[in-house]
């Protein structure tokens, strides 16, 4: 018997944010509208608002700019390469960046697992919450993002990070 999978969806400045949780109210991801490898509700998942309150709460926090850290119970499914990459990205600090390069440095691996870092980053079901906006291109470009660009520019201004200017044409 698999364990049921409870949802909710939380407006927002980015649109709808679409939860989901385990029973007990772990969140295991946050996706936004649009996004590449984002969830959809499924037909047999539940709908319960109230376990996702103290996110909701969290998240509301954050978009005011009164949250810069959060503390909620979270699980992911990844392989062990994954997840050395996500616990890497839940360490960055607010308003900071880092490039795919030092997160590789950060894990121990190899200049030459970048495209599996970023592939990793791409993977992360919990955006916004695991700060995969905070990663970046070597040369400060604002690389991919599965929320989209405009979604990753929107984070990055409101953690006060300063973007780079536009490339001249």
């Amino acid at each position: 018997m698999s364990i049921p999978t409870h949802w909710t969806a939380v407006d927002g400045p980015l649109g709808e944010l679409l939860l989901t949780a385990d029973p007990d109210g772990t969140l295991t991801s946050l996706s936004v509208p649009g996004q590449k490898g984002g969830r959809s509700v499924g037909d047999d998942w539940r709908h319960d608002p109230g376990l996702f309150r103290e996110a909701a709460d969290q998240l509301a926090a954050y978009f005011a700019g009164d949250l810069e850290t959060f503390s909620l119970p979270t699980r992911t499914d990844g392989t062990p390469f994954r997840r050395r990459v996500w616990s890497a990205v839940d360490a960055l600090p607010y308003g900071a960046t880092t490039t795919y390069g030092e997160i590789a440095a950060r894990i121990g691996a190899p200049r030459a697992a970048v495209r599996a870092v970023g592939g990793a980053i791409g993977a992360n079901p919990l955006l916004i919450v695991r700060p995969c906006h905070r990663v970046i291109g070597a040369d400060g470009s604002l690389t991919g993002y599965a929320g989209g660009l405009d979604r990753k520019v929107r984070l990055l201004t409101l953690e006060g990070v300063p973007l780079p200017a536009p490339a001249a044409r």
